[in-house]
């Protein structure tokens, strides 16, 4: 069992890639939860979704998210009767959170509808959310807290960020199932997702790092740094008002007190020593990843650095 937690476009290629490199019943996927809101009365799980539409192959391959071939029209007439257009909801989308929304409603847990929507789409990976609990990320900025989606969409996540805070986390609970995962986890991967608001609401579930910490089997990450820039998203923009080193040895830091291995960009291979000396193994490959076969392609390799890690643990032993 490989369990990688994900959040954003990123996280979700690598996904798919371990998808395609694992038996499917072999993979679980945790995903973050804190950018959930609810719009036009809907209860929206963007990672989620990003994730969902990725493993079922009907993901928007031009911008990563969204159902490929999917129209506006039902958003085109709710603009005409006077609501607001900011964040871009396709038809084929609607019915995903029109669903979600039902089976939540009837009393369904968040992880019981995941599960649910995921059969639907022939996704046979266990996809996790974090928890069933509400849980929110809240953007500090110049002009104030930002919820996450009028940081990220609404204002085209073009504030300087001084704090992140999740927003009933302390009251979230670690599900039985994400659980139940980590315990038979063979190796976990953090996907190249936003360490701070994609990767970091999963950690802080009360409980959770925890569960990470006493998972025997190899953790590595993939860093989603790029020569101090990420290729889509503010994971750059947050580390650096976060006071974080903008780079690859900042991820490592920040994932220090448990990461056995951290897989690095070509780019980046003169961090490799530094990111040694900080007790974890260093991966150096080609990192950005394109379509099924290039995910794959590094799926691959990620799983195997994460088999290499665990040999050398037990030679240690």
């Amino acid at each position: 069992m490989i369990v990688a937690l994900a959040g954003g476009v990123g996280g979700a290629k690598l996904a798919q890639g371990l998808y395609l490199a694992l038996p499917p019943d072999e993979l679980a996927v945790i995903g973050n939860t804190a950018d959930d809101f609810t719009h036009f009365g809907l209860r929206i799980s963007p990672d989620l979704d990003t994730v969902l539409y990725t493993l079922a192959g009907l993901a928007n391959p031009a911008q990563g998210w969204g159902v490929e071939g999917d129209t506006t029209r039902t958003l085109d007439l709710l603009k005409r009767y006077g609501a607001e257009d900011w964040f871009l909801i396709g038809d084929l989308d609607f019915a995903t959170h029109i669903r979600r929304t039902q089976l939540l409603g009837a009393g369904q847990s968040l992880t019981e509808v995941t599960a649910a929507l995921a059969r639907g789409l022939g996704v046979r990976a266990a996809l996790l959310p974090m928890c069933d609990e509400p849980v929110a990320s809240i953007v500090e900025t110049p002009d104030g807290p930002l919820a996450f989606q009028d940081y990220f969409v609404r204002r085209r996540h073009q504030d300087p960020v001084s704090a992140i805070s999740f927003d009933g986390v302390a009251a979230a609970t670690v599900p039985a199932e994400v659980a139940a995962a980590l315990a038979a986890a063979d190796a976990i991967v953090l996907c190249p997702s936003n360490p701070i608001v994609s990767i970091g609401p999963i950690l802080a579930v009360p409980g959770f790092r925890e569960l990470l910490t006493r998972v025997p089997g190899p953790k590595v990450a993939v860093s989603p740094i790029i020569g101090g820039r990420v290729l889509k998203g503010p994971a750059d923009q947050m580390l650096a008002g976060l006071g974080h080193d903008v780079s690859s040895l900042g991820v490592a830091r920040l994932y220090q007190d448990f990461l056995d291995g951290l897989v690095l960009d070509e780019e980046d291979a003169a961090l490799a020593p530094e990111i040694e000396a900080l007790g974890m193994r260093v991966l150096v490959t080609r990192t950005i990843m394109g379509g099924a076969d290039d995910r794959r392609r590094l799926a691959d390799e990620v799983l195997a650095f994460a088999e290499t890690a665990r040999r050398v643990a037990r030679a240690g032993r």
